[in-house]
């Protein structure tokens, strides 16, 4: 089956299995393999991409199901997912790094569509299908909490231009 698929800005048109995954359609096809495959039950989070905005899990959405949709991985160069990323690194709110992408991605979803300040309660709230083995999650709760002052920061920054 056909499928045109908007993946980080970029036009992709591929002819795929029509009971092909969408995280295998990234890894495979796309070769972004920053979204991983833990649990293929929607259970870890490892494979969370946004879709049109919205975080999906990736190991349960069909690659033809995104036909016509817009795709946004780990590998996105947006600025304002990059300084997620870079709180991550900054708080140090990664360890093996396997759940990580996933844990970002969500995070960019939770800071983004947040109204308001984001306390600890939303932020493990929001955070609750996407599972860490290693952190503990206080070092991703920093992450998070980092990632949204500084866009805050960039908001204030771009409102009083």
């Amino acid at each position: 089956m056909m499928v045109n698929i908007k993946v980080n800005g970029k036009e992709y048109k591929k002819d795929v299995e029509p009971r092909m995954l969408l995280v295998s359609f990234l890894r495979d096809e796309l070769g972004l393999t920053g979204t991983h495959i833990g649990c293929d039950t929607t259970n870890c989070g490892a494979c969370t991409v946004l879709m049109d905005g919205k975080t999906v899990k990736s190991c349960t959405v069909l690659a033809v199901q995104a036909n016509n949709h817009e795709i946004t991985t780990i590998e996105s160069n947006d600025p304002d997912l990059n300084a997620v990323k870079d709180s991550y690194v900054e708080e140090e709110g990664l360890q093996c790094g396997f759940c990580t992408p996933g844990m970002i991605m969500q995070s960019y979803y939770l800071i983004k569509n947040s109204e308001g300040d984001i306390d600890e309660d939303y932020i493990k709230k929001n955070l609750r299908g996407n599972l860490c083995r290693c952190t503990g999650y206080r070092t991703i709760i920093d992450s998070v909490k980092k990632a949204e002052e500084k866009l805050r920061q960039k908001e204030e920054i771009n409102v009083s231009k």
